[in-house]
């Protein structure tokens, strides 16, 4: 496979079957949740070759496990909610083997003396949304209840997502970082959108779980992505790839730099393994 790196220089990966490790949105799909023909195809080309291809995303479990399916995964594992829910598919049969469990109250209740005005929603350890508000969102994959803020204080998470609805991304990402949050991992979104996970929790944690579970050596992990939830699974990757549209800090985490989204830069990574 060639691709370019970030010195420039062209690298190629060995003909080894191997672990991929694929995020979705912005790499799998564009930003308005479209798959292009050439990359569904070469994702199940690729998945037909006997590689073990992982979706690995923010997502969580219910609006992942379709976009797993569609690039021809019909029996496999995936790391949902930015590693916070691990699952093995079985055909019609999905299980959850694992889920990384919090206690939100801290950190939301700090966030909300912060930022009164934004929408809070809470996936709890049974899978399902409690919202603050009328707050919906596709990477959700299930339906939100309204509830008493209080009542996102009480609940077990797996994943805590805050959204501003009258801040900039950078306005936004200056008060997240401002706060000084502990105990939990987070990741600031292309808009003002904040992802809170259990500390020590992201899409890299719940890889390397699979990992060691699937039998893979480090080296031979590739792993693709173009968000900021991102940087962890591409340094810890044997090759790391970001796509063209990535944020600079994003391009710095991976060995190399593919064509954008829009692009098809995904396609350009897998069928250079075929």
């Amino acid at each position: 496979m060639t691709v370019l790196t970030k010195t420039g220089i062209e690298d190629r990966l060995d003909n080894v079957r191997r672990l991929i490790c694929l995020d979705v949105d912005g790499t799998i799909v564009d930003h308005q949740g479209r798959m292009t023909d050439r990359v569904r195809e070469a994702a199940r080309a690729v998945v037909a070759a006997g590689h073990e291809v992982v979706v690995s995303t923010g997502r969580s479990l219910g609006a992942a496990l379709p976009v797993m399916r569609e690039i021809g995964i019909d029996h496999g594992h995936l790391v949902a909610s930015n590693g916070g829910v691990l699952a093995r598919v079985s055909g019609d049969k999905v299980e959850v083997t694992h889920r990384e469990v919090f206690d939100p109250s801290l950190v939301l209740a700090a966030l909300h003396r912060n930022l009164p005005t934004a929408k809070y929603a809470v996936e709890t350890e049974t899978g399902a949304f409690l919202s603050s508000d009328i707050f919906q969102d596709a990477s959700f994959g299930a339906e939100t209840k309204v509830v008493e803020f209080e009542r996102l204080l009480e609940s077990r998470a797996v994943r805590v997502v805050v959204f501003s609805t009258d801040a900039t991304a950078e306005d936004f990402g200056t008060a997240v970082h401002g706060l000084g949050l502990s105990g939990v991992t987070y990741s600031v979104g292309w808009t003002a959108w904040l992802d809170i996970a259990a500390e020590g929790t992201t899409k890299a944690s719940g890889l390397e779980r699979l990992r060691g579970t699937l039998g893979f050596a480090s080296r031979h992990t590739l792993a693709v992505g173009d968000g900021r939830n991102d940087i962890e699974m591409l340094q810890w990757a044997g090759h790391g790839v970001a796509m063209g549209q990535a944020p600079d800090e994003v391009k710095e985490a991976a060995d190399a730099v593919t064509a954008g989204v829009d692009d098809d830069g995904l396609a350009l990574v897998l069928e250079g393994l075929l």
